[in-house]
């Protein structure tokens, strides 16, 4: 049984790991990378690193690599990758499962300011803060490129590239974070707002619970829809038993 997961997530990794674990012989994993971070964290198994050339390329490297089943592991705002999965997947014939970790919810006390994009994100800024923690990733920066009197704290893996704000300090990270360094970045800059995507996981929610500590409003870019009709689950070890349940293709 040969399955692709279509990874670059903490889930993504999680379940490459369980299948592992299992030790099948007759069980062959490959983890496609979209090549985006310099040094990716490498799953078990096999890697692939870059795109497959859109719908009809994925359907064909499904076909050639007789692939039985895809987990699509990419991060929640991947959204092109995901309906171009669901498009290929039906294509070729092959089941399709998403892997999706919750969104978060607000808590008492929350500031929270939701946005459908980037750039409606980018339009509320005015008026809620002047020094601005940005956590969007480094691809998403042209939305605020044009906003020249906010002074922006960018984290990324990566160094991010133009067009970006004018008035930007990068901070080159990866998580998990900590409440405590959180607390401490916010005080240290002196941020007054924090922006964010609805990620989900743990790895990047501290963040949001010192600006609840501190009292400081968070704009939170909504996820896009994800395709009609493919299942999901929310953790790794649902998306294993899922494999283990999906029978081979004849080939």
């Amino acid at each position: 049984m040969h399955v692709l997961i279509l990874g670059g997530t903490t889930e993504a990794r999680g379940l490459a790991e369980l299948l592992a674990a299992d030790a099948r012989p007759d069980l062959r994993v490959t983890t496609s990378l979209a090549g985006r971070v310099a040094a990716p964290r490498l799953p078990p198994g096999q890697v692939r690193i870059g795109g497959f050339g859109g719908v009809d390329g994925l359907a064909a490297w499904l076909a050639e690599h007789r692939v039985d089943a895809v987990v699509d592991a990419t991060h929640p705002f991947a959204h092109a990758m995901s309906f171009n999965a669901a498009r290929a997947a039906t294509a070729a014939g092959v089941p399709l499962l998403a892997l999706r970790r919750p969104g978060w919810q607000p808590a008492e006390g929350d500031r929270w300011h939701e946005a459908g994009s980037l750039a409606e994100a980018a339009a509320l800024l005015s008026g809620l803060g002047a020094r601005i923690f940005l956590t969007t990733g480094r691809t998403g920066l042209a939305a605020f490129a044009d906003l020249v009197d906010p002074w922006f704290l960018v984290r990324s893996v990566d160094p991010p590239q133009a067009p970006h704000p004018p008035r930007m300090e990068v901070l080159l990270d990866r998580g998990p974070f900590a409440v405590e360094g959180e607390r401490a970045l916010l005080r240290r800059h002196r941020i007054d707002i924090v922006v964010t995507k609805d990620s989900g996981g743990a790895a990047t929610a501290p963040k949001l619970v010192a600006a609840r500590e501190a009292g400081l409003p968070v704009v939170v870019v909504r996820r896009p829809p994800t395709p009609e009709g493919v299942p999901a689950v929310a953790t790794p070890e649902a998306a294993a038993d899922w494999i283990r349940s999906t029978p081979t293709a004849a080939h």
